[in-house]
């Protein structure tokens, strides 16, 4: 996991974000997912998702220089890709 987004009313957790896709840093993608897919699994020592690479890999994502121009309409992108509602794009 790369970074946590946080909902900034509520302070949960909405998204982990996850980077993968390049090689040695350059060309990482980022890709949230959203926190309600993630399972603690105490005997890894960490959270767990049951999605293939494919499915992540064609999920909404975006590169490092394009944070600051998230906004409502990225989080209802990843909402419905992943069929979740999570709170912080409604």
């Amino acid at each position: 996991m790369y970074d946590v987004m946080l909902n900034k009313v509520s302070g949960k957790a909405e998204y982990a974000i996850l980077s993968f896709g390049g090689f040695l840093g350059i060309g990482d993608k980022y890709h949230p997912l959203p926190w309600n897919q993630l399972k603690y699994d105490p005997r890894q020592g960490g959270y767990v998702i049951n999605l293939s690479r494919d499915r992540l890999e064609g999920a909404p994502a975006y590169a490092a220089g394009e944070m600051s121009v998230w906004d409502d309409l990225r989080g209802h992108d990843i909402d419905d890709y992943y069929g979740h509602g999570t709170g912080l794009a409604s």
